[in-house]
């Protein structure tokens, strides 16, 4: 998909559960495309959204990069 800030740029996600990170998309009555869980682009402009029901909701902390776990 298209980064939805405009940005030009392409995101890949996994939807395997054998791969992590990993994603679900389903769709809803509306036959509109829900993610779960949000995505955090950890390059390029940090965008951080939620797709429901083929709605993009920004979070607060986009354009930040994501705080990487140390363990």
């Amino acid at each position: 998909m298209s980064c939805p800030c405009g940005c030009g740029d392409s995101i890949t996600l996994s939807l395997q559960a054998i791969h992590k990170p990993h994603w679900s998309l389903s769709q809803t009555e509306s036959l509109r495309p829900t993610l779960y869980p949000s995505v955090w682009r950890d390059v390029g402009c940090f965008s951080h959204f939620w797709v429901r029901d083929g709605r993009v909701f920004w979070c607060a902390d986009t354009g930040f990069p994501p705080v990487r776990s140390r363990f």
